[in-house]
């Protein structure tokens, strides 16, 4: 983890109450896929934390969604504001495990760490297909961003305004069989996920978090192997770790 400052260098509308904003400064040691940074926002007791969405050159690409005063303050940023960011926290995805063909799936605010990911995969010349879900077509983004890097592209929306009618495991059955299951997303899709798929993968977690990078054990949860902290032993989990809530 380390402090550094970054400026806003554009901070735009791309779909319905989302929002693209990005961000230069020293992005050194930032190019794991699936991390996360925790952003200081004037007026607000928590930092919010963002996916990383990509990196280049200087620059820092981040999409998040208005849901409440802190995101709707960030939609307010101008170019040349400048942001106090806790970098490189969370574990990130492992490439290593990819195979020759991987499935990546994301689901609303979900799909951002993933256009880093699959563009690490395409360089190391993996054949990558991606499902990307949204509730309605007026949702969706990033679609031409993911077909630029020369990789499937499969959309499913949930009123069926775009691309394939339902979810994301609807989708899953045009894909034929695939070596490994990348996915982030909220619980529900990922544990829809996590059954529909016979392969292994890794699984990013979204959960409240106070501190951001483990100190504060307010993001807790039960694996195979013990606790772990959603923040700083993921947002990334093994499939073969997860155990999913049973309901009272």
């Amino acid at each position: 983890m380390e402090e550094r400052i970054f400026t806003v260098k554009s901070n735009k509308l791309i779909a319905r109450d989302v929002y693209e904003i990005k961000l230069s400064g020293d992005i050194s040691g930032m190019q794991r896929p699936g991390q996360f940074v925790n952003i200081k926002l004037d007026g607000f007791y928590l930092r919010r934390p963002i996916s990383v969405c990509d990196i280049s050159a200087d620059s820092l690409t981040l999409i998040y969604k208005t849901v409440g005063n802190g995101t709707e303050y960030m939609s307010t940023l101008q170019e040349g504001k400048k942001l106090d960011l806790l970098t490189m926290l969370g574990n990130g995805y492992d490439i290593s495990k990819s195979g020759s063909s991987p499935l990546l799936i994301g689901g609303g605010c979900g799909v951002p760490p993933l256009y880093l990911l699959a563009k690490t995969l395409v360089a190391e010349g993996k054949s990558v297909t991606i499902i990307t879900g949204f509730n309605t077509k007026s949702e969706m983004f990033y679609k031409n961003e993911f077909k630029s890097l020369g990789i499937r592209t499969l959309v499913a929306t949930a009123d069926g305004s775009y691309g394939a009618k339902g979810f994301v495991t609807d989708a899953m059955v045009k894909c034929g069989d695939f070596s490994y299951t990348y996915a982030c997303g909220p619980e529900p899709m990922l544990k829809a996920v996590y059954y529909a798929s016979k392969a292994s993968g890794q699984y990013s977690f979204e959960e409240r978090m106070g501190c951001g990078f483990g100190a504060c054990m307010g993001c807790s949860c039960k694996t195979l192997y013990g606790s772990k902290r959603i923040c700083k032993d993921g947002p990334v989990l093994e499939k073969e770790e997860i155990i999913w809530p049973t309901q009272e």
